[in-house]
């Protein structure tokens, strides 16, 4: 059965990335930019204008754009549906190998992110729904406010300010590793990994020393929805019925705390994966501030240029990735709650 729900998913996840694809395709050209003439120029003559839109493909009725992105016409070459993602405009490289650099960086980010968020919300609103009006829920509900009164890239400014010019406690801002270190042979394409691939963990904890103080400043803005989130559904779990009936039956506090905390982190989860599929796209403030260069600044860098096969991929593989989180919390859903079925 479970098998069978993650293809039903999977195949539902494809219909929606192919429909999303067509409607993106369409969207950006309905545009009012002009591509061509941020290549040629204002000025470029009627010749060299119509001979570079001939060379982006632009010559052609939409519909033969769309079979070519799709490689679904005869004689077109590899397309989407082959695993092409086309050619940058800019760049002349493949889209795919450019997504493929920037990616492992914002997953990285996103990922140690909220895993630090996680385990300082978990506790901390566990700990505000078990007593409520004290000082932790107090507390909570001003950091809440605070953290989400300013950007987040707001947050890392100051943060580089206090620690990197004030204190000296962070490295600089300028990326994952320091310009004087060189960095290990990509093969996953994050880099945590592969310096312990590489057999080099002095590259391993220079780069988390690097993602310190960016993952602070995510988890300065994150922590705060999520600790509200599992404070809320906490002290909804300990007035359930099955919470008054473990204390009728006299079972200990610690065990009714951890039944209540299962149940309560059920929805949260939701939240979480909402959050990170935002994240992704969202982050590229925090990557500029900090030169990371990931997926973030790669598509701000494709929408100024109005590269479109660039725009197209970035919205492709960002929804495909919030869809697979999507069904990951999904299967941790139905296994943290068996009233959950695959069905």
């Amino acid at each position: 059965m479970l098998r069978r729900y993650v293809l039903r998913r999977l195949f539902a996840a494809a219909l929606q990335l192919l429909a999303l694809t067509v409607a993106v395709f369409f969207l950006i050209r309905l545009l009012p930019a002009d591509p061509v003439s941020r290549f040629v120029g204002l000025n470029a003559s009627a010749e060299a204008y119509a001979q570079a839109e001939r060379n982006l493909g632009l010559d052609r009725p939409l519909l033969v754009q769309l079979g070519q992105y799709l490689g679904v016409l005869p004689g077109a070459g590899p397309g989407l549906l082959q695993g092409d993602l086309g050619t940058s405009w800019v760049t002349g490289s493949p889209v795919l190998d450019e997504i493929a650099h920037t990616l492992p960086r914002t997953l990285e980010l996103v990922t140690l992110s909220f895993v630090v968020a996680f385990l300082i919300a978990a506790p901390v609103g566990m700990l505000g729904a078990l007593r409520p009006g004290g000082t932790a829920d107090r507390g909570v509900f001003v950091y809440s406010l605070f953290a989400g009164s300013q950007p987040e890239f707001w947050w890392g400014l100051l943060f580089v300010y206090v620690f990197f010019f004030s204190l000296g406690w962070a490295p600089a801002p300028l990326g994952v590793l320091s310009p004087m270190t060189s960095a290990p042979e990509p093969v996953t394409g994050f880099m945590l990994i592969d310096s312990l691939l590489a057999g080099r963990p002095e590259v391993f904890v220079e780069a988390l020393h690097h993602y310190a103080l960016p993952v602070l400043t995510l988890v300065f803005i994150l922590s705060g929805p999520i600790i509200k989130m599992v404070r809320q559904n906490m002290a909804r779990a300990l007035e359930s019925d099955f919470v008054l009936y473990a204390r009728c039956a006299g079972l200990p506090g610690g065990a009714i705390a951890r039944a209540a905390f299962r149940a309560a982190m059920a929805p949260s989860m939701t939240l979480i994966g909402i959050l990170y599929g935002f994240m992704l796209g969202g982050a590229v403030l925090v990557e500029s501030v900090f030169s990371l260069g990931g997926l973030g600044q790669y598509a701000i860098r494709s929408i100024l240029a109005f590269d479109y096969p660039a725009i197209q991929g970035v919205v492709l593989v960002i929804t495909a990735v919030s869809l697979l989180v999507y069904l990951a919390l999904d299967l941790i859903h139905a296994a943290i709650d068996p009233r959950v079925s695959y069905a």
